[in-house]
């Protein structure tokens, strides 16, 4: 065991312990979070209203709060940006984590308490650091410093004097001063807000530094990685960073990046390990790096709730983690030390065990095709592209699909807008790997492809390299948590991109 993990190991000891408790007594530590969460929101307004008090049964909870999204919130958040105190949680709020969650035009501002900070992100970044030393005791990920490509933050427009920015940021900014003892680049260029100008900042100061681990978002790390490859002249990171052998990443799927991450580091000991960090709280840790699914974390200071997809216009049909199935696609709902009430925060994910609780993200509850009854969710895009990769040699750097609506006799079909790292060797056996994958994977897309009953056989169009690039810098959404839709039911954002590749 390296010397690094041995302090860790037996720093984080108590804490291990801690969530071996919840692997084995998950209700009981569930039930402990949904006291100690509605002793502070017995104090709002927001619980008065529903007249909720601090010693109500779940079941009470239940029917008396009613399940959101941030659209029914927004006016009580909008308060609390403006600085009143005691809406959603006790006190003032000083900090909002700016998410749009896609590429979507209206931020969201999700509020990030004290308690949220320190008992639910960061203590989840702990978690990373012990869970991972704990089962990889050889490595020495720890031993140098680690890179993370972070967001920005600004004084809140709203008059209340809060800050607002990427949850990146935030956390950045907030973090114990240690932290900057082992991590890179500093807080002064981690928090430019341009982020071209940060990557640049970033090449300078950090391709000479002993770096062991990076962190964060695959599509934005993907663009520094290769950047700094550019800056220093060589042909992969182990020859810039020779002791590199981590990257804790999150926030899209890694599945379309893994290939391109292997042939940028290319080294057995090189570990991937995903987290569920969202903006509206710290969630789940991949706990076994041979399988890709993620630990749920139940002592954050979040209660969980979960939606069947099929029923998402009944809340109604909201069960506690006592109640849930494997197998079944769910809606995540969340109550939570951020002042976040029966939150519904867009993510789909699927239990993928029950002793302990394990979960993989499917998607999201507005990212979907569903133009003729097909139910395309990212899951089961993830799954085609990866097969169609696998057929052809083919290496994705960004996609997106639309629908491509019935016009007179014409039946309609799907579009998939793909921007490759490495050309298929085939495009149609690409596309016809992708069709066939999608039936496997989807009873309804095979029904309604059956015979070309109703869809017509999807078309793909291969982008000019950085197109992705070019459509989010226009839309001034480059870098930070910003994120490409993978699947939408209209085609507004497939138009753009179409546009843009023309030009």
């Amino acid at each position: 065991m390296s010397l690094t993990n041995s302090i860790l190991s037996a720093f984080y000891a108590k804490r291990l312990k801690a969530i071996d408790r919840f692997r084995r007594q998950p209700w009981d530590v569930q039930f402990e979070q949904f006291r100690l969460l509605v002793s502070y929101g017995a104090r709002t307004e927001y619980f008065k209203r529903y007249g909720v008090g601090a010693f109500g049964t779940v079941e009470e909870f239940q029917r008396q709060v009613p399940v959101v999204g941030y659209d029914e919130l927004q006016h009580e958040i909008e308060r609390v940006r403006a600085g009143e105190e005691n809406i959603l949680w006790p006190g003032r709020v000083e900090w909002f984590a700016k998410s749009s969650g896609t590429t979507g035009d209206r931020s969201k501002y999700i509020p990030v308490t004290r308690e949220s900070l320190e008992q639910c992100h960061f203590r989840g970044g702990k978690d990373v650091m012990a869970i991972f030393a704990y089962n990889n005791p050889e490595s020495k990920a720890f031993d140098g410093k680690a890179l993370t490509l972070g967001g920005s933050h600004r004084l809140d427009s709203m008059g209340g004097g809060a800050q607002s920015g990427d949850l990146s940021a935030i956390l950045i900014h907030n973090a114990p001063k240690w932290v900057n003892l082992v991590r890179e680049p500093s807080m002064e260029i981690a928090l430019i807000p341009d982020f071209e100008r940060k990557v640049e900042a970033i090449c300078r100061r950090c391709s000479k530094q002993r770096i062991t681990s990076f962190a964060g978002v695959p599509s934005w790390n993907l663009v520094l990685m290769n950047k700094i490859l550019e800056y220093t002249g060589e042909d992969n990171l182990l020859e810039v960073w020779p002791d590199l052998s981590l990257f804790i990443h999150g926030g899209v799927s890694f599945a379309p990046y893994r290939e391109q991450y292997r042939r940028l580091i290319p080294s057995s000991r090189m570990k991937y390990m995903e987290t569920y960090n969202a903006s509206e709280g710290f969630f789940a840790i991949q706990d076994n790096l041979s399988t890709q699914d993620m630990l749920l974390m139940l002592d954050y200071g979040v209660f969980y709730e979960f939606l069947p997809l099929k029923e998402l216009s009944e809340p109604s049909k909201a069960v506690t983690l006592a109640d849930v199935q494997m197998g079944v696609n769910y809606a995540m709902i969340v109550s939570t030390n951020g002042g976040l009430w029966r939150y519904m925060i867009g993510d789909t994910v699927e239990f993928t065990s029950l002793a302990p609780y394990k979960i993989r993200i499917t998607g999201r509850t507005k990212s979907y095709i569903n133009a003729f009854g097909e139910e395309i969710i990212i899951d089961n895009a993830e799954r085609a592209m990866a097969a169609a990769c696998r057929a052809t040699g083919a290496k994705v750097l960004d996609y997106t699909a639309a629908p491509v609506f019935m016009k007179g006799r014409a039946k309609g079909g799907h579009q998939w807008f793909v921007e490759f790292d490495a050309a298929p060797s085939d495009v149609m056996l690409f596309a016809e790997v992708l069709d066939k994958t999608l039936q496997e994977v989807n009873s309804d897309y095979a029904a309604k492809r059956f015979r070309n009953t109703t869809l017509m056989a999807p078309q793909l169009v291969v982008a000019r390299k950085g197109t992705f690039y070019r459509w989010m810098q226009d839309r001034k959404k480059l870098g930070g948590q910003n994120k490409v839709p993978r699947l939408a039911n209209d085609r507004r954002y497939i138009d753009e991109l179409l546009k843009i590749n023309t030009l």
